[in-house]
């Protein structure tokens, strides 16, 4: 009887060794998984800042186009725009003078 208690002593040791080395595994690939998360969530940080600029600089050459092109239309929807965008930026200086 002490025999079978005692292998089953040991089975369950091992056992146990077996769950905590898996489970210290688990920890280190964990660890490794969110150093993995940081460094792509800053990649994709810097990339949509970079989309932004190019964005950016996109709308204000196709905005420098239209209003250098002999299209009439397009000059005319550009001054608008123009106009807008000088009107919206009077309104931010008075909100700041108050």
């Amino acid at each position: 009887m002490a025999e079978k208690h005692e292998k089953l002593l040991s089975e369950l040791e091992f056992r146990l060794r077996q769950l905590m080395y898996l489970c210290d595994s688990l920890k280190e690939e964990n660890q490794d998984l969110r150093v993995q998360l940081e460094e792509k969530d800053g990649e994709v940080n810097r990339i949509n800042t970079q989309l932004e600029q190019l964005n950016l600089k996109y709308n204000n050459l196709k905005f420098a186009k239209t209003l250098t092109g002999t299209d009439q239309e397009g000059v005319d929807k550009a001054k608008k725009r123009l106009l807008k965008l000088v009107q919206d930026l009077d309104k931010c200086i008075a909100l700041l003078k108050i």
